[in-house]
């Protein structure tokens, strides 16, 4: 069994004993999850966006100015949630400090919003590098990916993308320095029989990642490709 499955085993068997407890502000959880009824109404659901990149705006539009002067490589996206409190404090917890029941209580957050504008018949989550997936112990994609796949009936495949390249951490670049970053940054190890797909990934911020990983696919010859993100992060400066 390895260390990620270990663990969640772990937490499961405790949860049978102990009631939840809620991860971010430690109340009592809710409908036994770890997370409380008002830290789970305050998840912020990005209900108005770009229908094309989902970022959020005032008003839902079909497609934003960035997305009129740019094309996006996928067919569709569904991203449930803004990438603001109390979700980045759990996303912090699970990307960062090692927390599989924060990716937990995400996952089954993502589920509740459910379904999604389409069912693919595969889902593909973001590889990482291996040095980078050595250090974090696990692929916070494919956490995620994994409830939804069993919710839904829909396979889950971890070896038909993988980072051809290292590259550097997302979060620490700008919005231009990202594109540069991944670009090129994602090969397909083996073209998958299914034609309809949808790239998995928890945080999407200029959707820079997601569009290499849609391009390396297509130009594999797989005929659609979605994305699914768990959350969008907001315009700079806040919704304009």
């Amino acid at each position: 069994m390895d260390a990620s499955r270990l663990t969640q085993w772990i937490a499961a068997a405790s949860r049978l004993v102990l009631p939840p407890r809620c991860l971010v502000c430690s109340d009592q959880g809710h409908e036994a999850r770890e997370l409380c009824r008002a830290c789970y109404a305050a998840l912020p659901r990005n209900l108005a966006c770009c229908g094309r990149c989902a970022v959020p705006l005032p008003l839902p539009v079909p497609e934003c100015d960035a997305c009129q002067c740019e094309s996006r490589p996928w067919s569709d996206l569904w991203v449930p949630f803004e990438y603001a409190w109390p979700l980045d404090a759990l996303e912090t917890r699970f990307k960062f400090a090692g927390s599989l029941a924060a990716g937990r209580v995400l996952s089954d957050a993502w589920i509740d919003e459910g379904p999604p504008p389409s069912l693919p018949e595969l889902l593909l989550p973001v590889p990482l590098h291996p040095g980078r997936l050595r250090s974090r112990g696990y692929n916070q994609a494919l956490e995620l990916a994994r409830p939804l796949g069993g919710r839904y009936r829909i396979p889950v495949a971890h070896d038909v993308l993988y980072r051809a390249r290292k590259t550097d951490a997302q979060s620490e670049l700008d919005a231009a320095a990202r594109l540069g970053n991944v670009r090129g940054a994602f090969a397909v190890r083996r073209v998958p029989a299914q034609n309809h797909v949808a790239i998995v990934d928890d945080v999407m911020t200029t959707g820079a990642t997601l569009a290499e990983c849609a391009k390396a696919l297509v130009a594999a010859g797989v005929e659609r490709v979605d994305v699914w993100a768990l959350a969008r992060t907001p315009l700079p400066g806040g919704r304009s």
